[in-house]
Parts: C-alpha cells; structure tokens; sequence
C-alpha cells in the first residue's frame, strides 16, 4: 500500500475512535495496532498528541494510566475529508451522458497541465473539465486516476493529449487512442466539431 494510503487510513483510524471516545480523544490503547503511524502522522503535523494535564484527565476519567491520545489537526481533518470525496452526476440533472475514464499518471500530468494553462490557451476546456480533473481520485488497485466525462470534455481530452504528442511524448496520447478510440487530428479542412469546444459553448 503506498504511504499516503496507508497514512490515510490511520487517519481514518483516529477519527473513528475520536467519534465515539467520550472526551473527544482516541486513546492509546485503542490505536496500537496503528500506533507507528499515528507517530509518523503526527510529525506531519496531521494529528496531535494530548499533552500532560489532558492525560492526567484522561486517566481520571479511565482509572488507568493513559499514556498517549491523539486527534486529528485541521489539516488532518481537512486531508480525509478530500480522502473520502467523491465526485457523483446530480441525480436527474441533464446534459450528456458521462463515460468513466481511467488514465495513468503521465496521461493525468498532462492533462492537469492543460487545464493550469485553460486562460492562456485559444482552445480552452470544455466546461466541467477542470473540476474533473481537480476531483480526479487514484484507484491504488490499478494506479489509475478515474473520472467521469462528456463526450465533448474526451474531446478536450484527446486535444491536450495532442499538444503532448507534439512538445514532448506520444504514449499519453497513443494510449487515449487505444483505449477510447479518440484522436485529435488537425488540418486545414477538419471538422469543427472535432476540436475541443471553447469553454461556455
């Protein structure tokens, strides 16, 4: 498991004993399976350790000596709740129908790169691209970043994979083409429609 996952479930961990501990702390003996980690969060600044007079309190209030609680800092907080999100359709709402696309990490630094350059290029995203890609979540089982697109943001998809093939390597957008069967190819007499549409249209 890469570190940050295993870092967010230890996260996850101190926030579950948090939620039901009675003093708001999870206690030391509830996280020794994850103690390390609880340690190596902390130096990170993502959880904190209670300090003399909370833990005098504490084992009062448990008859027992309570050598270490933790909870979750803010950033701590804030990093499993991003952890957890998920990007879902409105139920009901209207627009095109959304396909699932999984792309590998060289495919998801290009296309993170199109979409920090969105005002300074003449050929923007489409609109809802950018969020897709901000909310994009790895799936550790198969190192795949997953989101959800219209058929006119595969589009744009498939234009930022040509502006890679053409300043700096052809496997992003080789691979596009394998998998979803889209291509942008430019010419004097192409389509329109096959461009990726300026954002608002």
């Amino acid at each position: 498991m890469p570190y940050e996952d295993r870092a967010v479930t230890a996260l996850a961990a101190v926030a579950d004993r948090q939620r039901t501990a009675e003093y708001g702390w999870a206690l030391d003996w509830d996280l020794r399976p994850v103690k390390q980690r609880v340690f190596n969060l902390a130096e990170r600044g993502l959880v904190e350790f209670a300090d003399r007079d909370d833990r005098a309190a504490l084992s009062a209030w448990e008859g027992r000596a309570v050598r270490w609680a933790a909870r979750l800092t803010a950033p701590g907080h804030d990093l499993l709740l991003y952890s957890r999100f998920r990007l879902q359709p409105a139920e009901g709402a209207p627009g095109p129908a959304l396909q699932r696309v999984e792309l590998i990490p060289s495919q998801m630094t290009a296309l993170r790169l199109f979409v920090a350059l969105a005002d300074q290029l003449r050929v923007r995203p489409a609109v809802g691209l950018a969020e897709q890609v901000h909310t994009a979540r790895r799936d550790p089982a198969v190192n795949r970043y997953v989101l959800h697109l219209s058929a006119e943001q595969m589009k744009c998809v498939a234009y930022a994979f040509w502006l890679h093939r053409m300043s700096r390597s052809a496997l992003e957008a080789n691979r596009f083409t394998r998998d979803y069967g889209i291509t942008h190819l430019p010419g004097p007499a192409v389509d329109p429609s096959t461009h990726c549409p300026a954002a608002g249209t």
